[in-house]
């Protein structure tokens, strides 16, 4: 879907990215990790032409994107970043249906869709479609800029950073959002983060880049279980690769389907690291495992948990 063919780009003669080859393939959530400066931004900004490469070739679709207008590109690509940027006048609903009014959308698709991707963010249209962004909270504006980066319904979703300003507790809710919606859709993303957990988390491909190259790229199994390098295993945490082994499996793929047990439960699609926690806090041996209506499904023995890792 996405590939770079030995691209570069200098700012002042020194090199922000130098060489990168990589590629985000279709359909994938595909996620840059790295050191400060390590030029995962700038990757990111190339993609859709807010930043030009100086050399190499960068492929959407199969087509080099110095060939595509860069005004009709960006209208193939979401864009996601940090700082949300919604405008503070316009209600929730002309902020979510900026491109599709650019673009001349019939009025009454317009309005449908953004019915459906507030739908889909957990939003109640009547309530919602007519706040203005002071109206809603930080983690309320964060999904709004997610649904505006769909409402074209784009081939591709860029999120640079975009819930690094979110507290723990709505970040973590931002995440299984989106990594929801990657399941629901199928659609292609490439994210930017610093965060090691969110990275092992949401991807189904890790990029780890430092000083303008990609030193790994592979799934998040690959990375910590095989580090291509001491630099590979200390960034991943070179003490603790079975804890972070733990959170790339959900307490469905480990949990004994036959059993029921008394006493606290856990939801079916929590990782297998949280569910180490619930155990230490507990104090208990198993743990009910609920599916997605809240029915009793199954048993998590810790003793499954450590063999998981």
């Amino acid at each position: 879907m996405i590939e770079f063919i030995g691209v570069s780009k200098y700012y002042q003669g020194r090199s922000a990215v130098e060489g990168l080859s990589l590629n985000c393939p279709q359909g994938a959530f595909t996620v840059l990790v790295g050191t400060s400066g390590s030029g995962k931004s700038t990757t990111l900004k190339m993609i859709n032409r807010l930043v030009e490469h100086d050399a190499g070739q960068i492929r959407f679709a199969g087509r080099d994107i110095t060939a595509t207008d860069p005004r009709q590109l960006r209208q193939r690509i979401g864009y996601a970043i940090q700082s949300v940027g919604l405008f503070p006048h316009w209600t929730v609903a002309r902020n979510i249906a900026t491109v599709p009014q650019l673009l001349r959308w019939p009025k009454q698709k317009i309005n449908a869709r953004v019915d459906e991707l507030l739908n889909l963010l957990g939003f109640d249209p009547a309530l919602f479609r007519e706040r203005y962004p002071h109206q809603l909270s930080g983690g309320q504006q964060q999904r709004v800029g997610v649904a505006r980066a769909l409402a074209a319904d784009p081939e591709v979703l860029l999120m640079d950073e975009p819930f690094g300003a979110l507290d723990p507790v709505t970040r973590t809710a931002m995440q299984r959002e989106i990594r929801r919606i990657h399941q629901l859709q199928g659609r292609t993303i490439v994210l930017v983060t610093h965060d090691v957990d969110e990275a092992l988390l949401l991807a189904d491909r890790v990029v780890l880049m430092d000083a303008g190259k990609v030193i790994q790229q592979g799934t998040p199994h690959e990375l910590l279980s095989q580090p291509a390098s001491p630099f590979v295993r200390a960034f991943f945490g070179s003490h603790e690769p079975g804890v972070r082994l733990l959170s790339l499996q959900t307490v469905a793929q480990r949990m004994r389907s036959g059993e029921r047990c008394r006493g606290e439960s856990v939801p079916h699609d929590l990782t297998l690291r949280e569910a180490l926690s619930r155990f230490v806090e507990s104090g208990v041996t198993t743990l009910g495992v609920t599916d997605a209506s809240g029915q009793p499904c199954g048993v998590l023995h810790f003793n499954d948990l450590v063999a998981a890792s």
